[in-house]
């Protein structure tokens, strides 16, 4: 359970007034938790994914099994976070089960 305090601390990631239910290109990073590395190591300037690393792709590249509206391009995995972009193409409006956070 996250307390309500840390929340209200928390850096503002979103644009003010931007309409994130539009279709758009969206870059992601996603850390982990202090910033621990937990998804492997770089081995000869190589990115070597260990356990955790491999779930956390498996989890990335099965974004649009749960989102057909999504679509994946680029990302990368490091040891303590995930690069990623997402592109959302809401023309398919009539068969997403799920919407975007509101302000």
């Amino acid at each position: 359970m996250v307390n309500g305090s840390n929340i209200r601390n928390r850096k503002r990631t979103r644009l003010r007034k931007y309409d994130y239910s539009i279709t758009g290109w969206y870059y992601v990073t996603i850390c982990t938790k202090d910033h621990i590395n937990r998804f492997g190591k770089i081995i000869n300037e190589k990115m070597v994914l260990n356990d955790l690393g491999k779930i956390a792709e498996e989890c990335w590249l099965d974004i649009p099994k749960h989102y057909i509206e999504s679509e994946l391009d680029e990302y990368i995995i490091m040891p303590n976070h995930i690069h990623g972009i997402i592109i959302i193409d809401y023309d398919n409006v009539g068969k997403r089960h799920a919407s975007s956070l509101q302000n």
